[in-house]
């Protein structure tokens, strides 16, 4: 076989951009760096791929679209990767069509078909941190969180795919004022007897949160009004108990703070009882949506507090940042509004604690790359902090000559169905846990409508993988940039451009193998790959593109790509399906090449979801 039969690289579009590349050079020397153009034939009856690379040099270069085609074609050395080209494959304006022999399209595929599915691992793998999930103590957990747990797990996943050494960072919201508040509320219940610390839970600490809030909210501006309008003694007596009250509450808020940072043994003690029940219920709700957050990849806000005054005294020393008004500030590139990192009253920031992470991630964990997987609204705030971050050096490793990348993996919001941001009718934040226990209800009665006759002890099993592949592939098959409607019915359904259409895929490709081992049939790993059919070189086409999708979603962290290729492949392989029979082939040729291909299907479904960080039932 020559060495187009048994390629080192096995991607079509690859192989040929590089044909293509030499004969546009040698056609077009002065055009030697266009871009071939190549894509796959939106009409299969045309060919497997064409090059649309003739039309926008001819524009440049001032000749006929098919004359510069018909120059290509003439330099053209495809060898034994394709059929012949001819000015017959010329068509419109100047596509070059051109279909891949089947032999060739066989071999490649064969050389995809190995453990690592065409994907080794680079030489010197990068190390990435990745900032996902984000939750804040003493509150629940609601739909807001959700893009973030699974945008950034399926980013996670996908960079450990490639060979990534991956570093997951959970930064939690538990240092300043407004957690101090509620610690402060929580012992001051726990001392009147109305509260057990021991028995604390998030509901709790969700309401004594709001309440704490609330209490330290001086009514100023009320009081204000009532003394200027004269509104009565009763009124003005009541508002300025109120502003009275809150301004007790905020004095023991501060000194509560005060008290965590000195380290006062009774205060941290209940503060790390509600940093327990919080995250408890954080890293409950990530393992039931097989989202891979552990305590370990949890860093608080707390773990930056002493780090904090030396970085802003570093960054004065090196007069990196400057005074203004009072505040110090960070004047970044590019950007018009400068990076504050301590305001006039002393206090700091996010982005100060945010400028520490990331000197922390890039300085001690090594990170290459730093990816914040956080509401694309916090735009703004990460171009500040990332220009301040790079002037002060931080984002620059020990001994490195460029600083790592630092990029903010934006993502638009969750609507409900009246295209408004998905709230409750009583217009509170939709709680996660109670979305999860809504969408695993809900499949458990599509499973049980679907298939009556499956033993209950399999219908909870089921219904779990299902709503959270529903619930996971609705969020991750939309661009993450966008804002999506979030719709039960729709994500629930098993047909289209859902995950358990997907899951489904899976599980038919693995019932044609349990059905091959009942009939005593066994694949053959290395059967020769026909490819005869049109649905067959549709198939083995979609195949092949799958390491090429797999490193597009590293690059621009868009899981939606993935998502897209995998429902591809779905159909494709239903298409191969209905048209290609396998067991009953005739042909044992045929029909061991036909069971190579299923079982690469398989495997390449099952890599695929399992980088979304879906789950992949055997049965259904």
């Amino acid at each position: 076989m020559s060495e187009h039969h048994a390629p080192k690289q096995f991607d079509p579009v690859v192989i040929l951009s590089e044909r293509f590349a030499r004969a546009i050079r040698a056609a077009f020397p002065d055009a030697a760096a266009a871009d071939p153009m190549i894509t796959p034939s939106r009409r299969a009856e045309f060919g497997d791929f064409q090059s649309n690379a003739a039309m926008p040099l001819a524009k440049k270069l001032g000749v006929n679209p098919r004359e510069a085609a018909a120059k290509i074609i003439a330099e053209l050395d495809l060898g034994d990767l394709a059929e012949p080209v001819s000015d017959a494959d010329i068509a419109g304006p100047g596509f070059i069509n051109l279909r891949l022999k089947p032999q060739t399209l066989g071999a490649m595929l064969g050389a995809m078909d190995t453990p690592s599915l065409g994907i080794d691992p680079p030489a010197d793998p990068p190390t990435v941190v990745v900032d996902l999930c984000g939750v804040n103590l003493a509150k629940q957990m609601h739909v807001g969180h959700l893009r973030s747990m699974v945008i950034g797990d399926a980013v996670a996943r996908s960079l450990e795919r490639l060979g990534a050494k991956v570093v997951r960072q959970n930064h939690v919201g538990d240092w300043g004022l407004p957690i101090a508040m509620v610690t402060s509320r929580v012992r001051g219940e726990a001392e009147a007897g109305r509260l057990e610390l021991d028995g604390l839970t998030l509901d709790d600490l969700d309401r004594l949160y709001r309440e704490a809030q609330l209490e330290c909210s001086p009514d100023g501006r009320g009081l204000a009004a009532a003394r200027k309008w004269d509104m009565g003694p009763k009124a003005i007596a009541e508002l300025e108990a109120q502003v009275s009250g809150s301004e007790e509450a905020l004095a023991r808020a501060k000194a509560t703070l005060l008290s965590l940072q000195s380290g006062d043994a009774e205060t941290v003690r209940v503060w790390r009882t509600i940093a327990d029940v919080t995250l408890n219920e954080c890293l409950a709700i990530c393992k039931r949506l097989r989202v891979l957050v552990d305590e370990e990849h949890s860093a608080g806000e707390s773990s930056y507090a002493d780090e904090l005054s030396p970085l802003v005294q570093d960054l004065i020393d090196r007069k990196v940042a400057e005074e203004d008004h009072g505040a110090l500030i960070i004047r970044v590139r590019d950007v018009t509004q400068p990076c504050l990192v301590r305001k006039s009253d002393g206090g700091f920031l996010y982005a100060t604690t945010d400028l520490a992470a990331i000197r922390r991630r890039v300085q001690k964990l090594g990170a290459d790359r730093v990816i914040y997987c956080v509401d694309a609204r916090q735009s703004l705030h990460f171009q500040q902090v990332f220009g301040a971050a790079i002037r002060a050096g931080y984002a620059t490793k020990p001994g490195a000559h460029s600083h790592s990348s630092l990029e903010h993996a934006g993502f638009g919001m969750v609507l409900g169905e009246d295209h408004r941001p998905f709230k409750t009718r009583s217009g509170e934040n939709v709680k996660l846990a109670a979305l999860l226990v809504e969408a695993e209800e809900r499949a458990l009665r599509v499973v049980t409508e679907k298939n009556p006759d499956l033993p209950e002890t399999e219908r909870g099993p089921i219904a779990s993988d299902i709503s959270v592949a529903a619930i996971k592939y609705a969020d991750l098959s939309n661009d993450r940039v966008k804002d999506y409607v979030f719709s039960f019915d729709r994500m629930l359904s098993f047909e289209g451009n859902t995950g358990p259409y997907l899951l489904y895929a899976l599980v038919r490709v693995r019932s044609i193998f349990r059905k091959a081992a009942e009939r005593g049939i066994e694949g053959e790993p290395g059967a020769e790959l026909l490819l005869r059919e049109p649905a067959e070189r549709t198939l083995a086409l979609t195949l092949l593109r799958y390491p090429s999708v797999l490193r597009a979603v590293g690059e621009t962290l868009e899981p939606h790509r993935l998502c897209n290729y995998l429902y591809e492949l779905a159909s494709s392989f239903s298409g191969f399906f209905d048209a290609c029979p396998v067991l009953i082939a005739e042909d044992p040729a045929v029909r061991a090449s036909r069971l190579r291909l299923c079982a690469l299907t398989g495997r390449v479904l099952e890599d695929g979801l399992t980088t979304l960080g879906m789950p992949t039932p055997q049965r259904m």
